[in-house]
């Protein structure tokens, strides 16, 4: 996965450009909504066969992937099911689906669950595309976390020496996504709450994200507003639809689909993220649990003054008072942040998942892509503070 965005780039805020993606063909939301949508995006996207792809979890231990295999029946576009995707999405399990794909005869995948199926699924159909030369088959997502997977072009996966690597292409984004709160249900709590704390590290890098053109900025904004709202509600009443649905939704505003000319990078938090997740085994969310407040703490000395007032704008939609300058508003952010996070009761440290300190100043390197960035010691001190 790509280290920081150092470049130049054109964009500002009175210039730019902005594109949907190639395949976005319809996003259809509301509790119980798959039964309906599901059947409408098979349809419009001309799967007749659709290999459904998850894990082991959702597949052995709820009825949500055996009620989507029941629709797809309903509807003779049931082709097989894979549930070998694993976390940070190891790419054996990438090789397997991908052959049962090709025996079953499928012609679209239904991914069920979060970043990793989703994920999974993309590299899947990346590969099938390269052997065969052909067009990009389809992928329809229905997310059960907050991971916001299904709205990029990337593909994350872990080689078979354990690194973290992506494929991009913009025929890779999910056709077709169905946010259906109701199976948001049996996502345990933790892993629901963390990676709504990921969709928040989306929102909040996105306002400094190059290329990224206003009208987006903005819709990040009631992203980050509903997260701070709606996750502390969520934990408090688990059971509640609405509350998942409007998380859904902030998730969606994250990271809103784009079609950009070059590829740009998120911030400093996504890139440790990336380091840091699939070598040390560091769920998606817990990583922005852990460098999103300190990233924006030091935002302050990263940022160009136009892209520190998007971010110390961030108070005025929260409805917190500033305290007078873009720099003292972004530190009272991180604060607000790092709360959050604690309320959640996901305050983690890099001793609990066993980060030799010794590879500090490494994971440092690969994230800010040289050691003679002159933000490297500041990374490395950002990550020390982690233990």
């Amino acid at each position: 996965m790509s280290a920081m965005d150092i470049d130049e780039h054109s964009s500002t805020d009175l210039q730019g450009r902005y594109a949907w993606t190639n395949t976005l063909r319809g996003i259809y939301y509301g509790p119980g909504s798959i039964k309906t949508a599901l059947p409408k995006l098979l349809t419009e996207l001309g799967i007749t066969k659709a290999l459904i792809v998850t894990g082991k979890s959702l597949h052995d231990k709820t009825d949500i992937v055996k009620n989507i295999e029941a629709v797809l029946k309903e509807h003779n576009a049931y082709g097989a099911t894979f549930y070998e995707i694993g976390q940070h999405t190891p790419v054996a399990g990438i090789r397997n689906g991908l052959k049962l794909f090709k025996d079953a005869g499928c012609d679209g995948i239904v991914a069920v669950g979060g970043g990793s199926p989703v994920d999974g699924s993309k590299a899947m159909l990346y590969y099938l595309q390269q052997e065969t030369g052909g067009p990009m088959l389809k992928q329809i997502a229905i997310p059960t976390t907050l991971s916001a997977a299904e709205y990029t072009i990337g593909a994350g996966f872990t080689n078979d020496e354990g690194v973290k690597i992506a494929v991009s292409s913009p025929d890779l984004a999910p056709a077709g996504i169905i946010l259906d709160a109701e199976v948001t249900l049996a996502t345990p709590d933790r892993l629901w709450l963390s990676t709504g704390i990921r969709s928040l590290d989306h929102a909040v890098e996105n306002l400094y994200r190059p290329l990224i053109p206003p009208p987006l900025k903005y819709m990040c904004y009631p992203a980050i507003v509903d997260l701070f709202k709606y996750l502390p509600l969520s934990k408090a009443h688990p059971e509640n639809i609405e509350y998942r649905q409007k998380l859904q939704l902030a998730s969606w505003m994250s990271i809103w689909p784009i079609k950009l000319e070059r590829y740009s990078a998120l911030g400093l938090s996504h890139a440790l993220g990336h380091k840091l997740g699939a070598a040390y085994s560091i769920p998606h969310g817990i990583t922005s649990c852990l460098t999103l407040a300190p990233t924006v703490a030091l935002d302050v000395e990263l940022l160009t003054e136009s892209d520190k007032e998007w971010l110390a704008n961030s108070l005025f939609y929260l409805r917190e008072p500033s305290l007078g300058s873009k720099e003292e508003d972004i530190k009272k952010f991180s604060t607000l942040i790092q709360g959050l996070v604690d309320s959640l009761g996901l305050k983690s440290t890099l001793t609990e998942y066993n980060v030799p300190r010794a590879d500090i100043p490494k994971v440092a390197e690969l994230a800010v892509g040289k050691k003679d960035e002159i933000i490297f010691p500041k990374v490395v001190k950002l990550l020390e503070s982690l233990y």
